[in-house]
């Protein structure tokens, strides 16, 4: 690879003048789409202290430097090959893994990339209007690091699309960068990136539950027989990591300033909100949020979808080296059904339940963080806790779309619902009142807003103080 080409690439892409040509005619309309629906008012005058892939290595892949952002270069980096590489499950397991896309798998390995690549231009535009109510010089860097590396996975799949997939590729590259996240005529793929993220307890929560399931689709991927594919998502995944650092630290800062003022006022949550602090029932209702939105990204709960591209070699299971057995033919899962308007269950075939195999890795993964937000709040001596809602509650895909559960997973009356939503999803009031707390940013080093506890160490070796977006005249 070398670093000063125009785009930076470890694919040599000097070495193929067709597709070179092609992700160069490309990339100005990239550039066009990240000044109209990047971070706005951080285009220009800002240089922000980021983390730049350079390459694949253990040296180049976190180079740190100021940099303003449309200057930020956004590269293609795919993990090293493995040698003689085989397919790891499916009806193809143990064949050569495929350096090019089979003709009969086409379409549906299209559409795989297609769908993530959408999702990562979808959150840059979900969160673009964060920057003016940042909490810290702190947070607003690490907002734009998810930001840039957002960018750089739509560049992963476009690279995917232009080099594997022909004229039907360079159509979908476009198509990436025209959709726009919650617009009527051309909103994004998934429901989830069309839903708006309006405030940094929003954005920490999609950066832990949202990039979290973002991380098991990559793990998913990362297996697939198409080679290509899995090593773009190996080397994404190095990445990933730091999106959901960003959103369970985060929220853990977030509980522990609320901690801090409840002990000031003996421990009456009523009073937290009159100290300008974000009250445990208003973290409750946004993880409530985001955790249901993120469930619904697995899909259904049967899908012969998923069992069509597990036999095939398409997208494996997560860690699927963790199996004892990698064709998953004859074993069964059992998965929740309705009955006469009553739950169930009963039993599937486990491919075709492989959306929910996932969904409950998922879940355990979540808890893990909901554990260490409980760890703080047991520090403090409170005896409140967070949790995960039931899956059941507040879904709008699979078995229990359009049908109302409580937090719990109890079924309720469309009446029953209405009545007591507000105390399980945010208000129009628990909104005002974020949004007047987050009202007015804070630029001065090492300063924290008043509803959140400062880091425990800063970014690279930095201090808390470093100034890591600087304005320039």
């Amino acid at each position: 690879m070398i670093s000063s080409e125009k785009i930076p690439n470890n694919v040599d892409l000097a070495g193929d003048r067709r597709l070179q040509r092609a992700l160069e005619r490309w990339q100005p309309r990239f550039m066009d789409w990240w000044k109209e629906m990047g971070p706005e008012g951080f285009q220009d005058a800002h240089k922000v202290y980021l983390r730049t892939a350079i390459s694949a290595d253990t040296d180049g892949w976190a180079h740190f430097e100021y940099v303003r952002m449309p200057e930020y270069r956004w590269g293609i980096f795919l993990s090293e090959p493995e040698k003689d590489r085989k397919i790891g499950f499916g009806d193809m397991l143990g064949k050569n893994a495929w350096p090019e896309v089979p003709g009969e798998f086409r379409n549906p390995l299209r559409r795989l990339i297609v769908t993530q690549g959408d999702t990562e231009p979808a959150s840059v535009e979900q969160q673009r209007l964060l920057g003016s109510s940042c909490p810290s010089l702190y947070d607003l860097r690490n907002l734009f690091q998810v930001n840039v590396e957002e960018g750089r996975h739509l560049w992963a799949m476009v690279y995917l699309l232009h080099s594997y997939f022909g004229r039907d590729g360079r159509d979908e590259g476009d198509a990436l960068l025209e959709r726009r996240s919650g617009n009527a005529d051309k909103p994004r793929i998934l429901s989830t990136f069309n839903e708006p993220v309006i405030n940094w307890l929003d954005f920490f929560m999609f950066t832990m539950f949202t990039d979290r399931d973002g991380k098991f689709q990559l793990l998913a991927l990362a297996e697939s027989a198409f080679d290509a594919l899995s090593r773009t998502t190996r080397f994404m995944l190095t990445e990933e990591a730091h999106h959901m650092f960003v959103g369970e630290t985060g929220i853990a800062r977030i509980v522990e300033r609320t901690c801090q003022i409840m002990n000031e006022r003996k421990g009456v949550a009523e009073d937290v909100r009159e100290m300008g602090g974000i009250d445990l029932p208003t973290i409750q209702k946004h993880l409530n949020l985001w955790f249901s939105l993120s469930l619904d990204l697995f899909g259904g709960e049967v899908s012969s979808n998923a069992a069509s591209y597990f036999a095939n070699g398409l997208k494996g299971r997560v860690y699927e080296r963790k199996y004892n057995e990698h064709r998953a033919i004859d074993d069964v899962y059992v998965v929740d059904r309705f009955d006469n308007g009553k739950l169930g269950n009963e039993e599937v075939p486990y491919r075709n339940a492989l959306n929910e195999v996932h969904r409950d890795s998922y879940i355990v993964d979540c808890e893990k963080g909901v554990v260490r937000w409980n760890r703080v709040l047991e520090k403090y001596g409170l005896s409140d806790r967070l949790y995960l809602p039931h899956r059941r509650f507040n879904r709008s895909t699979g078995l229990y779309s359009g049908i109302e559960f409580d937090p719990q997973g109890n079924m309720l009356s469309d009446a029953e619902w209405k009545k007591k939503r507000d105390e399980w999803l945010p208000s129009a009031e628990d909104k005002r009142y974020i949004n007047s707390l987050q009202s007015e940013p804070i630029f001065e080093p090492g300063k924290m807003a008043n509803w959140i506890a400062p880091p425990r160490k800063g970014i690279n070796g930095k201090p808390i103080d470093f100034e890591y977006v600087r304005v320039e005249e």
